[in-house]
């Protein structure tokens, strides 16, 4: 296998409540998730634009589907962490790690979703 690009191209975040999870991170990222189904899941797909760098991915309910504080870590990235974290906070979720440097690669936080997922925040460095 040769990855020419970055390697993630989807990733999927468990719920529970599908409509809880998708007003949740409508508010706490200020974007609208598009509804749909997949056989017996339903989703909850964040905005993508094909060709540009970074992965899409959805919300997903359905078997096999287990939030988790443990597992696989999304990373979102976001201009601002600090102001992201706020909505989280103000939306249900809970901050778990506030923001942390990375030094030359930026800032990281990690906050617990309404679902009870561990999800990741990124902040490019700031010159």
């Amino acid at each position: 296998m040769s990855l020419q690009n970055n390697p993630v191209v989807w990733f999927e975040i468990p719920a529970v409540d599908i409509a809880r999870a998708k007003r949740f991170y409508e508010a706490a990222f200020g974007v609208e998730l598009t509804l749909s189904e997949m056989g017996p899941a339903k989703m909850a797909s964040f905005p993508m634009q094909q060709g540009s760098a970074g992965a899409a991915g959805a919300l997903v309910c359905g078997e096999g589907y287990t939030p988790s504080l443990d597992g696989i870590r999304a990373y979102l990235h976001v201009a601002d962490i600090d102001a992201v974290l706020a909505k989280v906070n103000e939306n249900g979720g809970q901050t778990l790690l506030t923001k942390t440097s990375i030094g030359q690669h930026g800032s990281i936080a990690h906050f617990c979703d309404t679902e009870e997922n561990r999800v990741s925040l990124h902040e490019a460095p700031r010159n």
